[in-house]
This record gives structure tokens, C-alpha cells and sequence, in this order.
């Protein structure tokens, strides 16, 4: 209950009648404060004007007024600039730590208001506010998509943060680590990145200039040249035992020691994704100097990244999908436009507004925000879902939004500090517009 009276203070749904202290004077609020997320109390900055009195001070709520004594708010100095004591029942009287009495307002919260919460919170229909969504104006919907796509990458800086933690504060490791990721698309994302990290990047750069060296360490390290891990096809090819043999080298002179390759998911899988086949695409990313952070930062417009991200697979890999000795109908391709926004969303606009943050260069963050805005959005069954509902997705900044959006504050029931929840519990009913009782 007590979250309730939080949330009613903050957004000011309060009872239509005048508000008044338990002794009886008026309250006029003139600035509910800022929420404190801190120890002290809950609202500071807050002003009002209680007994045409103005007042500038914080605000503490509590359901009952005892509470003040249960948390031994009375001993601690830090409540002592409390102008107004929010309660939901007024048990009792309450006191600085100088024995100053502070005013006290009985809040009822509006029925309607508790009302559309617990219709949100039960409800099982996704998203449980769809009902309110189509009479969202375009404003409110972009605004609260702004805000959230930029705490997306706010969050993904500090996942790109513990990483290059993990690279040894390399930024061109970090970088190569997270794009890795990003290869493994969803099913392989964790593999890929276990597998990036097994590779010394400072060692194997002096053989950058030779793609079938790059091709053996990156094979290798994935444990893909391990015949017992390629039982399934007894027919290998020519070129695996050359980049085993090559491996088998290279692995020696770096001390090098391959991942578990067990962890790499085929099933329910195009060819086209197999790892092998992204595998193949990051090592020509690699050799051809395109995976690297300087180039990255370089990129002016998004049509710089698609460049960067244009590559021609290998002979072997444009007739293969694996190791099998057995060409493919169709040669691979190399990556489609949808791959290539993926990457950019997914992994170039968060490492280089992570490095702008790194940088203090705005003007970075900004241009990763505006590839994002450029980019088409992704298309999932999330996505799907909430154009269902009325909300269309125009950019991927706005994808990126909804995906927060479903798995920071939909999937947490967390609609108190979700702006389409608020305009849903704010909602009036229509018999309190029209003055009925």
C-alpha cells in the first residue's frame, strides 16, 4: 500500500477535495520534489504552502505515522528538514530529532486510481495496457521511447564496461569480443563470446595479414578442428586438415588452449547461421581490418558501417557450410542487409556510445544514437506483439525501445514507473468526468 501512496504523491492524484493537515490547514502543493533513491528522505526539494505558508523542504511517507518512531526517524538529524509527514492512517504525532512537530497529510489515495492497478497486475493479456494505448499521442509514445532506448545503452555500457574489464581495459579486444557476440545471434551469443575471450588478440594480430591463419586460430580455438567433435561427418574435407595441421602449429607457439566445443548449438539452425559459416564472416571482418575500433569510430554515416561490413567470403566458405566434404547447392553468401543492421544495433551503436561515455565525447553518443534512428527495426515476436496493440515501430531506436520496455518493466510488472502504466492508472472513469456518484 505504501508504494501506492508513493506513486500518488510523485504524480499528484490526489483527491479532488482541498487538502489539509490533521490540524486542519490548508495544503497547497506547489512542487511535489524530487524522488530520492537514497537514504534519507523519500521526496527532496519538494514546496508548499501549508496555512498560506510557504514552505521549501523533503517529504517523507509513510502508511502509518508510527512508522516515523519504528524507523527512528525522530533520532536522526537527517529528517529533521521534513516539511510534511504523508501518511495513509494517523496514529499519532510526530517529531524531529529537536522535537519539532511536523505537519502530517492523511492521503487518500482515489479508488479509480487503485482500481486500474490491480486490473493491470491481473491481467493476462500482453501488454497488459493495450486497452489505453491507441488514445497515446504520438508525443508521449516518442518521449517515453527516447527515454528508454537510452537507458538500453546506458545498461549496455556497463555490460561493455565489466567486459573490457574482462580484455584487460582493451578497447580493440572489448570491441572484437562484443561483436563476436553479437554473431552467435541470440542461440550462440554466450559460446561466441567465450570463444572471443580465448583469443590473445595482441598475439595473433602479427598473423592478420593471412587469412587462412586467422581462419585456423579462430577454428581452432572454437574446438572445431577436433576430430572426435566432427564424428558426424566421416568424410572431411581437404581444407580442414590443413587448418588443423596449421592449428596444431599456431597453438603451440601462443599457447593456446580451444574452448569446449560441445556448447555450439546447430540444432533448428539455417546453414546459413551455422557458426561455422559466421565464424568464416568474422575472420574476413578480421583480416580485412574492417573489425576494428578505430574504423568504427571513424564511420560519419551509417552507410560508412554497411561498408564496413560488406565482405566476400573465401573460396572454400562460398561452397560450404561445414567441414563435410560435400559442396553446397548454393554458394554462401556473405552478410544480408538484415545481418548487417543486427550488427549495428546490437553491437556498433552500443560499443561506440560506450566509448563515447568512456571519452566524454557527446557528440559520439549522439552519432551512435542517430545510426540507431536510422536503422530499420529489428523484427521479432515482440515487436509483433505491441504492433498488435497500436504501437508501430518506425526506426530501430524504437524497436530497441519496446525490447527494454517488455523485459525492464512488462516482464517485472513494474507499470508504477512505466509512462504507458501511468497513463493507464491515471485514466478517469467516465461516470467521475461526467460529476456522477
Amino acid at each position: 500500500m505504501e508504494y501506492m501512496l508513493h506513486y500518488a504523491w510523485q504524480h499528484r492524484m490526489f483527491p479532488l477535495a482541498q487538502l489539509h493537515t490533521e490540524q486542519g490547514e490548508p495544503i497547497e502543493v506547489v512542487s511535489v520534489g524530487r524522488h530520492n533513491s537514497d537514504a534519507g528522505p523519500d521526496f527532496v526539494g519538494a514546496q508548499l504552502k501549508i496555512g498560506g505558508v510557504m514552505w521549501a523542504g523533503n517529504v517523507e511517507i509513510h502508511l502509518r505515522s508510527s512508522d516515523w518512531y519504528r524507523h527512528h526517524h525522530d533520532t536522526d538529524a537527517a529528517y529533521d528538514n521534513v516539511i510534511l509527514h504523508v501518511v495513509s492512517e494517523a496514529d499519532c504525532e510526530v517529531k524531529t530529532s529537536k522535537g519539532l512537530l511536523i505537519p502530517q497529510l492523511k492521503l487518500e489515495i482515489p479508488v479509480y486510481v487503485q482500481e486500474n492497478y490491480d486490473a493491470l497486475m491481473k491481467s493476462d493479456r500482453y501488454p497488459r495496457c493495450r486497452n489505453s494505448l491507441v488514445s497515446l499521442s504520438r508525443l508521449t509514445i516518442t518521449s517515453w521511447f527516447s527515454a528508454l532506448y537510452v537507458e538500453r545503452l546506458e545498461q549496455r555500457t556497463m555490460q561493455i564496461a565489466e567486459r573490457r574489464k574482462q580484455c584487460g581495459l582493451s578497447w580493440e579486444q572489448t570491441a572484437f569480443v562484443t561483436i563476436a557476440r553479437n554473431f552467435g545471434f541470440g542461440k550462440n551469443g554466450d559460446a561466441f563470446e567465450r570463444w572471443a575471450l580465448s583469443i590473445p588478440m595482441s598475439a595473433i594480430s602479427k598473423h592478420r595479414d593471412d587469412l587462412f591463419q586467422i581462419e585456423a586460430i579462430f577454428f581452432g580455438q572454437a574446438g572445431f578442428l577436433n576430430d572426435s567433435f566432427q564424428s558426424d561427418h566421416p568424410a572431411l574435407s581437404d581444407y580442414y586438415y590443413k587448418l588443423k595441421a596449421e592449428y596444431n602449429y599456431l597453438s603451440k607457439k601462443f599457447n593456446l588452449q580451444h574452448i569446449d566445443p560441445t556448447q555450439w548449438k546447430f540444432m533448428r539452425m539455417r546453414p546459413q547461421s551455422f557458426p561455422y559459416v559466421r565464424m568464416a564472416q568474422l575472420a574476413m571482418l578480421y583480416y580485412t581490418n574492417r573489425l576494428n575500433l578505430s574504423r568504427l569510430v571513424e564511420a560519419s554515416t551509417i552507410d560508412d558501417l554497411y561498408d564496413l561490413l560488406d565482405i566476400t567470403l573465401g573460396d572454400y566458405w562460398q561452397h560450404h557450410y561445414s567441414f563435410a566434404d560435400i559442396e553446397a547447392a548454393q554458394g554462401v553468401k556473405s552478410l544480408s542487409k538484415t545481418t548487417k543492421d543486427l550488427i549495428v544495433i546490437n553491437s556498433v551503436v552500443p560499443l561506440l556510445f560506450a566509448y563515447g561515455k568512456y571519452k566524454a565525447d557527446e557528440n559520439m553518443c549522439q552519432r551512435a544514437i542517430s545510426f540507431l534512428e536510422q536503422t530499420k527495426p529489428e523484427r521479432n515476436h515482440i515487436i509483433a506483439m505491441w504492433n498488435e496493440a497500436g504501437i508501430e515501430c518506425r526506426s530501430a531506436s524504437e524497436s530497441q525501445a519496446i525490447l527494454q520496455l517488455t523485459t525492464r518493466y512488462c516482464d517485472a510488472k513494474d507499470c508504477l514507473h512505466c509512462r504507458f502504466g501511468y497513463e493507464y492508472i491515471k485514466h478517469t472513469p467516465s461516470y467521475l468526468k461526467e460529476g456522477e456518484k
